[in-house]
C-alpha cells in the first residue's frame, strides 16, 4: 500500500553475489603500446565474496543511477570510507552498460557488502561490476548470454569478465583471454588482507623499474606452466604448491617490506606454499585440507596475521535473491 492507501507494487530488487579471486600462477610480460601488459595467469576463484543488491527506481531515469554501502560490510570503516558513491565506482559504470541495452530501464540503487579487501589484488571492484551486470540484466530482463555480459565487462577491466565467470581459468592477453581450466576439487586456502592498498598501477610501474635496473627483458607470456593445471586438475594442492608463481610479488614487497615478513612467518607456520594475490596485498597461503587452513590461520594470527580461510575455485557471479 502507498501513502493514499493504494495498493503498489513492491519494489523490483534482485541480489547477487561474487567472488574475489587469487592468481596462482601469474607470468607479466612487457609493457604494450596500449598501456597494459601481456600476461599469463592462472585465476582461481574463492569463496570470499561481494554482494550487491539491485533495486529499481520506477519513473526515474536509467541516468539516475545511486551507490550505498550496506553496514554489514566487513571491511574497516576506514576502508569503506574510500570508497566512491558516484560514477566513478564501477557498479555506475555496469549499471550505464546494461541500461544502453535494455529496452526498458529504470533508474537503479545498487547497494554493496564488502567482504573482498580494496586495493588488495584479489578483484574486490571488478566483483562488484560483474555482480551489477548480472543483476541489472535481470532486472531489467535485458536476456544477456554470460558471454555478452562478460563482453561487457572486459569493457571495465580485465578481472571482471573471470568474476562472472568464476571456477579456475587461463587467462591471456592481458588477462581477458579466458579459458576454462579442470579444477573439480576444491583446495584450501588462508588468505592475510593487510590493513592498507597497494595500486594496481604502481604495482606494475615498480616492476619495470625494477626489471631495467636489473637489465631484464621480460618475454611475452605464451601460456601458464602446464605444471599448475596438471595440479588443479587433479586437486592435489601439494603437487600445486612448488608450481605458485607472482611476477608481481617481487614489485609488492619491494612497495610494502612487511609482505616479505608475514609470507616467511605463513611458510614457517606450515603453509605448503605462499605468495602475494595478483598485485598485492593480500596474501595467499596454501593449506593441505579444510582443517590445515583452519590451524593455520590460527596460528597467523597470533603472530599478528589475522587470516580468513577460503576454498576455491568456487562458482561465478550469481543471483541469491
Amino acid at each position: 500500500m502507498n501513502e493514499a492507501g493504494l495498493w503498489a507494487p513492491a519494489e523490483r530488487r534482485v541480489k547477487v553475489r561474487a567472488p574475489g579471486k587469487i592468481n596462482a600462477f601469474f607470468q607479466v610480460g612487457p609493457l604494450r603500446e596500449d598501456g597494459y601488459h601481456a600476461v599469463a595467469s592462472t585465476y582461481l576463484a574463492v569463496s570470499l565474496y561481494e554482494e550487491v543488491a539491485a533495486t529499481a527506481r520506477a519513473d526515474t531515469l536509467p541516468t539516475d543511477i545511486t551507490v550505498s554501502i550496506h553496514p554489514d560490510s566487513s571491511l574497516s570503516p576506514e576502508q569503506l570510507a574510500g570508497i566512491p558513491l558516484d560514477g566513478k565506482n564501477l557498479v555506475v559504470k555496469a549499471a550505464r552498460l546494461v541500461a544502453d541495452i535494455a529496452e526498458n530501464p529504470s533508474g537503479v540503487h545498487l547497494e554493496i557488502t564488502k567482504h573482498v579487501p580494496i586495493a588488495g589484488g584479489m578483484g574486490g571492484g571488478s566483483a562488484d561490476a560483474a555482480a551489477t551486470l548480472v543483476a541489472c540484466d535481470a532486472l531489467w530482463h535485458t536476456g544477456l548470454s554470460r558471454e555478452e555480459l562478460a563482453q561487457l565487462g572486459s569493457e571495465l577491466g580485465a578481472d571482471v569478465p573471470f568474476a562472472l565467470m568464476g571456477g579456475a581459468a587461463v587467462g591471456l592477453g592481458i588477462g581477458d583471454e579466458l579459458t576454462a581450466a579442470l579444477a573439480p576439487t576444491p583446495l584450501h586456502w588462508v588468505l592475510v588482507p593487510a590493513d592498507f592498498g597497494l595500486s594496481t598501477p604502481v604495482v606494475y610501474g615498480t616492476l619495470d623499474t625494477l626489471r631495467a635496473a636489473g637489465g631484464i627483458v621480460a618475454p611475452v607470456p605464451g601460456q601458464v606452466e602446464a605444471g599448475v593445471l596438471t595440479a588443479l586438475r587433479a586437486g592435489d594442492a601439494k603437487a600445486l604448491a612448488p608450481w605458485l608463481h607472482n611476477d608481481l610479488q617481487a614489485a609488492a614487497e619491494y612497495l610494502a617490506p612487511s609482505l616479505t615478513e608475514a609470507l616467511a612467518a605463513g611458510k614457517s607456520l606450515g603453509a605448503l606454499a605462499a605468495l602475494v594475490s595478483g598485485s598485492g596485498p593480500t596474501l595467499a597461503f596454501l593449506a593441505a585440507d579444510a582443517h590445515h587452513a583452519q590451524l593455520l590461520a590460527s596460528a597467523l594470527a597470533e603472530l599478528g596475521h589475522p587470516g580468513l580461510p577460503v576454498e576455491g575455485p568456487v562458482h561465478g557471479a550469481q543471483i541469491i535473491l
